[in-house]
């Protein structure tokens, strides 16, 4: 099975034999999604409700949500040739090489039968020593799969974790029906730049979409980039969010952005999982700790980028904090590991659905040996699956928290 992305979109591609059948892209081909916002361009997908978004006006956090990590449209048909028209959003920072593009997985009947990226687009440039961002303008394109079976089948497109997607229009030599859900658990799990994504190869294999497959469950993505803060805005979306298991991995961007002391973090992990309980009272809820990160286990943050390497494409962090300001209640990766263990413990006397992961177990000092972090923050592809595969043995497994409500 072959695919390629079109070099141009719908007027310069060849129509198939049979001709083209267009589909409007609409919530009931999409899953992953919470919202779609109208555009110009189509339709936008967003993994944060309208009224959330508009309770923050941080724009790395409207990035971050409008990538659409663990979104895919889902469909049945014969078509043998699919194509997605959309004007894509692609990151680039001031002083770097271009980042590779964004990839959309295609899945035939839960096997990946082709990828492809999108052309054209906008590039959202970011210049890091300031923290602003200018978004240049480029035309719309395609995403283009060919040579699939002749036959009826179900079909996942996997949209780029990485790139913000307004979606066109659906064009297929046959035609496109909605495909009913096929009654797997809902997983709905919120964490920081690592769960969205970060430098996984594509979006099925980011940590969580590898867990959820490898879980036989349905994923709902809320890993958004840098804004893992415990927001009393995602708490509401993960709490209005239909969900069978739920999990939240907190404590990196907390660190990260020096965001607060020990003296708030307490209360708001307890708000965060109050504002859940109203609308999941009794849903398995996991509370996943940090994975290993060597800057960050005993000093606290800022994080601060470091351009020494920036020329040849590396970007990488390091930990602006002083150690001794433990003391003052700044949070360090190990500090907000023991108190969430400690939380946990206090509240799952009174709620036996709720459960405790320390993310050392999903990635820890043997795992950092072996596959380090490139930029001292965020793992690369083969720390995903390694995470994905970690977390799927100990949520999904016989003994894990969700064992009973897996596949």
């Amino acid at each position: 099975m072959s695919s390629q992305p079109a070099p141009a979109p719908r007027s310069a591609a060849t129509p198939p034999a049979t001709g083209w059948i267009t589909t409007p892209v609409i919530a009931d081909l999409l899953r992953g999604a919470l919202d779609l916002e109208h555009t110009e361009h189509g339709v936008l997908p967003h993994r944060l409700p309208a009224r959330a978004r508009a309770q923050c006006a941080d724009v790395y956090l409207a990035m971050a949500e409008a990538q659409p990590s663990g979104v895919r449209l889902v469909f049945r048909t014969r078509a043998t040739v699919v194509e997605l028209d959309g004007l894509r959003t692609k990151n680039a920072y001031q002083g770097a090489p271009p980042r590779p593009d964004g990839v959309y997985d295609l899945f035939v009947d839960g096997q990946l039968g082709g990828q492809a990226s999108m052309t054209g687009g906008n590039i959202q440039m970011v210049d890091m020593t300031t923290g602003t961002a200018e978004t240049l303008p480029g035309p719309a394109g395609t995403a283009r799969f060919s040579g699939l079976p002749d036959r009826v089948k179900d079909v996942e497109i996997w949209l780029p974790h990485n790139e913000i997607t307004q979606l066109t229009a659906l064009r297929t030599d046959a035609p496109v029906e909605p495909l009913p859900e096929g009654g797997r658990k809902k997983w709905l799990h919120h964490g920081s730049s690592i769960s969205h994504g970060s430098d996984a190869a594509s979006p099925s294999t980011t940590w969580p979409a590898l867990a959820a497959t490898l879980g036989g469950v349905e994923l709902t993505n809320l890993g958004l980039g840098g804004s893992a803060m415990l927001d009393p805005f995602t708490a509401r979306a993960l709490r209005d969010t239909p969900a069978d298991l739920i999990s939240v991995k907190i404590g990196i961007n907390l660190v990260n952005a020096d965001l607060m002391r020990l003296r708030a973090f307490a209360p708001a992990v307890h708000g965060f999982l109050d504002t859940i309980r109203e609308g999941h009272p009794t849903t398995p809820l996991l509370v996943v700790s940090p994975i290993h990160c060597p800057i960050h286990e005993d000093t606290p943050g800022p994080s601060a980028p470091d351009f020494s390497n920036l020329s040849e494409g590396k970007l990488q962090f390091k930990a602006m904090g002083d150690p001794a300001e433990r003391a003052a209640g700044k949070l360090t990766l190990n500090v907000i590991r023991d108190e969430l263990a400690r939380l946990v413990k206090q509240r799952a006397a009174d709620d036996p659905n709720l459960h405790h992961l320390d993310g050392r177990d999903l990635y820890g000092e043997t795992d950092f040996a072996e596959l380090p972090l490139p930029d001292q923050l965020h793992p690369d592809a083969a720390a995903h699956r390694r995470i994905g595969e970690h977390f799927a043995a100990l949520a999904f497994g016989p003994d894990g928290p969700f064992a009973a409500e897996g596949a």
